[in-house]
């Protein structure tokens, strides 16, 4: 398990500052598009500061991953469910999201479609290049 915090430090740290800048991105075409003319500083820094923590959290969270002694499918709950509470804490907290039970049954409902979506685009992959792995090593034997 200190492997694992160890891991996650070190992943969260390397892509933490990429969140402000898909940020900034965000607030740049918010402003051009004129959908937000004024963010207030608090606004400016409760965005900045928990977009921070969110990219800390998901790409620390990848290093479930390297848990030998976990089942696959158990990694992918820790790791999914790890994201949703940090994604919905952090829409919450922004006031992207509405309190409310409709917008945050559909969050949930969009936020697991595109994380099953994710997987199963992963599983195919990498069956794939197993397969292919696996006839290139019966050809050689």
């Amino acid at each position: 398990m200190k492997t694992f915090w160890k891991e996650f430090l070190f992943r969260g740290l390397i892509c933490a500052g990429g969140g402000p800048v898909v940020l900034a991105i965000i607030y740049g075409i918010l402003g051009a598009t004129g959908a937000v003319e004024y963010f207030s500083p608090r606004e400016v820094c409760l965005g900045i500061l928990t977009i921070t923590l969110l990219a800390f959290i998901t790409a620390g969270m990848t290093a479930i991953y390297q848990l030998e002694q976990l089942p696959l499918p158990t990694m992918i709950l820790l790791h999914g469910g790890a994201l949703y509470i940090a994604y919905i804490l952090t829409y919450l907290l922004n006031g992207w999201l509405l309190n409310q039970l409709t917008p945050i049954l559909i969050f949930t409902g969009i936020f697991v479609a595109g994380y099953a979506l994710i997987w199963l685009i992963i599983y195919a992959v990498t069956k794939s290049k197993t397969e292919e792995l696996n006839k290139k090593l019966k050809k050689h034997a």
